[in-house]
């Protein structure tokens, strides 16, 4: 059984080796993300390249994401290096403060307009939450502090507030840029940074798309804010991705296991796709072998139901990136055999609004209850095929389509696999005996095997999916008619 959940993994100078790539992909890499905080349009340019060309080489569908910077809010820097900042001492973050002139006292900051969002009892979490700070009052430009837990402090380190509430508007002059950038390479996917509401997707989208681009748009939850905005969010996104960093340090560590399976759920329910990313296989930077808690949490999201599990420095700048790739597909693997993952009663009570809609969801209930094998999917945009990976099952969707876009597109939807196919007759016997014999070429099914195929009356058309056919593989060759 061929693994369902996907593995996203970050390209940086470590993948950027001879041969790195290909091992990648035969480890299991299903969509490659870019992180447009590092390096220029230029090297992103040529990663996409050989993506694309490795992709086609081995007849193996990648996906592409772009994932965008967003407005990070961060200190200045420090005149004379780091300092260490003593539990208890005054410090300030003061907009006057000149970006590099930072010291013991006092330094910059990249949100002058900061000021406004905070309050005396505050608490400010810098360098990831390694940096606590209290606020003591706020005049002017400066916001005086009391360090509440100390440390090294080193320059242009984040800073959040404690329960969110810091307003930068979601993209700045960069990500449009970056956005146009997307557009001009074709990238599947475009990931938005630090979105606020769903306010923030659309205005991405339509970016995008008066850019070209035709890439589905990834939110990343990483605000205190967005959990209050979650279904619009959801609703306005292809995907939403949980980025435990950012997150976790607003809201807290102990609070985010149950946000995130909070947000797999209800992503799940509302037909979006979702990614788990942050520090899954970290120790993996420097080791051969994953720590047993990262097992688990990796096991753990995969149980949840997320679509796809995300590595960042771990293939970005780690030592063995194709080894950390065959480490996660070999836990998501074992995870997945889990009965409790092959069983749903997703929507089973819902009214549906699309034929398209309906005939997935009946295709799923009838697969998982008569012994399918395997579903093939005539699609052109995918939306079929997406609607059946919500369904928790252990049967191999194959999205079936001429569509480039199409196929890299559901590289990132769990249980689906994207096969290069084009409807060579009229004649829907025909179509139906072409269709199982790619799948026998696959080697995914053999004689005997129920496989259930949907198509449209109207080939090639995008939201025409009306038929739901069952077929047994031998009996195939038998149909003939018009």
């Amino acid at each position: 059984m061929p693994r369902r959940t996907k593995i996203v993994a970050t390209f940086g100078p470590a993948t950027d080796g001879p041969g790195v790539l290909e091992a990648m992909m035969d480890a299991g890499l299903n969509v490659v993300r870019l992180n447009m905080s590092h390096d220029s349009h230029e090297r992103q340019r040529e990663r996409v390249r050989q993506v694309r060309e490795m992709a086609k080489a081995k007849g193996h569908p990648l996906g592409v994401l772009i994932d965008l910077q967003g407005p990070k809010i961060r200190i200045g820097r420090f005149s004379e290096g780091a300092v260490e900042l003593a539990e208890g001492v005054s410090f300030a973050i003061d907009a006057d403060c000149p970006m590099d002139a930072g010291d013991s006292t006092r330094v910059g900051t990249t949100l002058p307009s900061m000021v406004e969002d905070v309050a005396p009892g505050d608490i400010l979490l810098l360098d990831d939450g390694a940096i606590e700070l209290r606020v003591e009052s706020v005049t002017g430009p400066r916001i005086d502090c009391t360090v509440l837990l100390g440390g090294r402090l080193s320059n242009s380190k984040g800073i959040n507030k404690k329960g969110g509430g810091l307003s930068a508007p979601a993209l700045t002059d960069k990500d449009k840029a970056d956005i146009a950038f997307a557009a001009e390479v074709e990238a599947d996917y475009v990931a938005v940074s630090f979105v606020c509401n769903g306010n923030d997707v659309r205005l991405a989208r339509e970016l995008l798309e008066a850019a070209g681009g035709t890439g589905g748009i990834v939110a990343k939850i990483e605000r205190a804010e967005a959990l209050r905005a979650l279904e619009d969010i959801i609703d306005a996104s292809d995907a939403v991705m949980v980025a435990r960093g950012d997150l976790g340090v607003e809201i807290g560590d102990a609070e985010l296991p149950a946000v995130q399976k909070r947000l797999i759920s209800l992503a799940r329910e509302r037909n979006c796709v979702v990614i788990t990313a942050t520090q899954m296989m970290q120790s993996m930077i420097e080791n051969p072998i994953p720590t047993r808690a990262e097992v688990f949490d990796v096991a753990n999201a995969v149980l949840d139901g997320t679509d796809a599990v995300m590595l960042s420095a771990e293939t970005s700048v780690g030592k063995n990136p194709p080894k950390v790739v065959e480490s996660m597909s070999r836990i998501c693997a074992e995870a997945e055999k889990e009965r409790l993952v092959q069983r749903s009663g997703h929507r089973i009570d819902a009214v549906f609004g699309r034929v398209d809609e309906a005939i997935a969801m009946a295709t799923m209930y009838t697969a998982n209850h008569l012994g399918v094998k395997a579903i093939a999917a005539l699609t052109e945009s995918g939306s079929t095929v997406k609607w059946m990976s919500r369904i928790s099952s252990g049967i191999p969707i194959y999205a079936m389509t001429r569509q480039v876009p199409t196929r890299r597109k559901v590289t990132l939807f769990r249980g689906v696999y994207p096969v290069r196919f084009d409807v060579a007759s009229t004649n829907i016997h025909e179509v139906n005996k072409e269709v199982i014999e790619e799948l026998l070429r696959h080697g995914t099914v053999q004689e005997g095997d129920l496989v259930l195929i949907t198509k449209g009356d109207r080939s090639g058309v995008e939201g025409q999916t009306n038929i739901m056919k069952i077929m047994r593989v031998g009996e195939h060759r038998l149909l003939t008619g018009d």
